[in-house]
């Protein structure tokens, strides 16, 4: 009953705020899509997931990163961009000391060997979504995407290997209080690189939003 309740006014929202197509110029120009998370939920599109085919080397990672002077790969500029107090970043981008946030659940970490830099729709999960249909440098793409900060984020590394390949039907932070959030960027990255949902993926993305009042998903469409 509540998944319904919350379909339906995100359906009537959707009516009197429209999510745009992402033009290409809208797209080039990086402008911001923001929703309230039931609305944002309810725009994904809902598709059949199928895996064949897949193989993770098919999604290029790391490659040089946003920066390819700093002699820093997409997995190091993401810990330098989260770190909460900065590292120091010797010969060949080595990280010594600095702290993290694993906001999954909820730890500090000490050691930038300690985290993984979890892809927050897991390669698989993107390939079963549309992305099997996508050209290698769009997937490279993906698999670095620095551009919106939610598509990567540092976490333990037992969080990211619990997690896995798994959506949030199936699998969830252990933190409670992470659970709006983990919603909103998982929807996030699946509208900025326009991924399908299955039904039992939208229903308990639309089951976490309704007790996440006031949380908005925030998304730039990808080029």
């Amino acid at each position: 009953m509540m998944i319904t309740m919350m379909r339906a006014a995100a359906t009537l929202a959707l009516t009197v705020l429209p999510l745009s197509a992402p033009s290409t110029a809208h797209a080039a120009a990086a402008v911001p899509e923001v929703l309230p998370i039931g609305v944002a939920v309810s725009a994904l599109e809902i598709a059949d997931e199928s895996r064949e085919g897949y193989r993770r080397e098919l999604f290029r990672h790391w490659n040089a990163g946003e920066n390819a002077s700093d002699g820093c790969d997409t997995r190091r500029e993401v810990l330098i961009a989260e770190a909460v107090e900065p590292p120091t970043v010797g010969p060949r981008c080595t990280l010594t000391g600095g702290s993290w946030w694993s906001y999954y659940d909820e730890q500090t970490v000490n050691s930038a060997n300690s985290l993984d830099i979890d892809h927050m729709v897991p390669l698989a999960e993107a390939w079963d979504s549309g992305a099997s249909g996508w050209t290698p440098a769009r997937r490279e793409a993906y698999a670095n995407d620095q551009q919106q900060a939610s598509s990567l984020v540092a976490v333990t590394a037992r969080s990211n290997r619990q997690k896995a390949d798994q959506d949030p039907f199936e699998w969830l932070p252990p933190a409670s209080d992470a659970l709006c959030r983990y919603a909103s960027e998982w929807t996030a990255t699946k509208l900025r690189w326009q991924l399908a949902v299955d039904q039992d993926e939208q229903d308990r993305l639309y089951d976490i939003a309704a007790g996440c009042g006031g949380t908005d998903v925030e998304f730039t469409p990808a080029p």
